[in-house]
């Protein structure tokens, strides 16, 4: 690749063609997909009722700007958000992020917000602000000022949560800091704090929304009622859209100019949103929690007793492996690519697993059987090599 910005460190395959959830690469080897690109592509690489939905609104029109209303908009808007909230559409994860922090300050009249240590909301500065990984943010300061740290699943953060704060955002799963979920009894606490405070909850659900976790959103699990709830990823099955959803009470803090996008809403990606939605029926999700059930039974016998893994986590159909540091999760990957199984990375060494969620039970026993097969290969001398 030599023009373009190298933001990312690519592996040295690309994928050039999909069915199901198996992709091809530019040298015809077929890998099984354990990542559905970061969470995106749920509903895997050929599924008829997307890929009819979309052709038949690239025959009506593609584009039109948000100064004209949109029916099409109002109805996935409809199908996604819980009663007695409204979504505005956007392009990514991090533009959701972005309105819902613009809104708790306009509608609360407060600047501070309080966020998570390990937690990760996006890449532009008001959710690079928020995401607690000094990593991504090293290198671009001053950040937006007003941000909080608190410990994840830690009680102390309970008390700081204060009206002081506009809001407080967290993921219920942590995604990208290493897949840790949250307690639920420390979950609900965090939730009866804000409210009694007058402090809105904000649920980031990028990553763990639209079916991962076996529900449409992974806090329906936790009985807890947040203020907000951003969504992207897996609503446009790969093209670009993201969302925010909240409570009406919200809406006069959002009138006419006070946020906007050019391209939130494109009908295209909508009509992949509504076909992804159409198809997220309580039945579809009943067979989600099932196979995450087998799969996280698999995990317990067969990846958890294993000497270099400390803990397995998740839910649902999202995984991680918590590695010792006798082995780089970075040589885990590669030899799963050598084997055909493609798989992700998250933070503290975990090998995260996002498969599509229309995987077939058999091949998601048999990609958890292929790790145990490599894990159990891996030499744990100093330097973490694989053999």
């Amino acid at each position: 690749m030599n023009h373009i910005f190298p933001t990312y460190k690519q592996y040295p395959m690309e994928p050039v063609s999909g069915h199901d959830w198996h992709l091809t690469d530019e040298t015809g080897k077929t890998y099984v997909d354990f990542t559905s690109g970061i969470g995106v592509c749920s509903f895997g690489y050929s599924n008829d009722l997307i890929e009819q939905s979309v052709q038949t609104q690239l025959g009506k029109i593609w584009h039109t700007s948000n100064l004209y209303p949109s029916k099409l908009q109002d109805q996935v808007a409809e199908m996604l958000a819980p009663e007695g909230m409204l979504a505005f559409f956007c392009n990514s994860g991090t533009e959701a992020n972005e309105a819902a922090f613009k809104l708790t300050r306009k509608a609360t009249g407060k600047a501070k917000i309080l966020a998570f240590k390990n937690g990760f909301h996006g890449r532009t500065y008001g959710s690079m602000s928020l995401t607690g990984n000094p990593d991504i943010q090293a290198g671009f300061a001053p950040l937006v000022p007003g941000v909080d740290f608190a410990t994840y699943n830690d009680d102390g953060a309970i008390g700081q949560i204060t009206s002081d704060y506009a809001a407080v955002i967290l993921e219920v799963i942590q995604g990208e800091g290493g897949v840790v979920p949250a307690n639920k009894a420390w979950l609900q606490a965090v939730a009866k704090q804000c409210h009694e405070s007058g402090t809105l909850l904000i649920v980031d659900e990028v990553q763990t929304g639209i079916g991962r976790t076996g529900s449409k959103f992974a806090f329906q699990q936790f009985g807890i009622d947040p203020d907000i709830i951003t969504c992207a990823k897996a609503l446009g099955n790969g093209l670009p859209i993201g969302a925010m959803l909240g409570k009406q009470a919200l809406a006069s803090a959002f009138g006419p100019g006070s946020h906007g996008t050019t391209f939130g809403g494109n009908k295209i990606s909508l009509a992949s949103a509504k076909a992804v939605l159409t198809q997220l029926t309580p039945a579809f999700l009943k067979q989600v929690q099932a196979k995450g059930q087998v799969v996280f039974e698999q995990l317990e016998d067969l990846i958890a007793p294993l000497p270099i893994v400390k803990d397995v986590t998740g839910m649902g159909l999202m995984i991680g492996i918590h590695l010792t540091a006798d082995v780089k999760v970075a040589d885990v990957i590669a030899e799963l690519q050598k084997h055909g199984m493609l798989a992700l990375p998250a933070e503290h060494n975990t090998l995260r697993l996002l498969p599509p969620l229309v995987m077939n039970e058999a091949d998601l026993v048999s990609g958890i059987q292929l790790i145990q097969h490599v894990l159990q290969e891996v030499d744990v001398a100093a330097d973490g090599a694989v053999k």
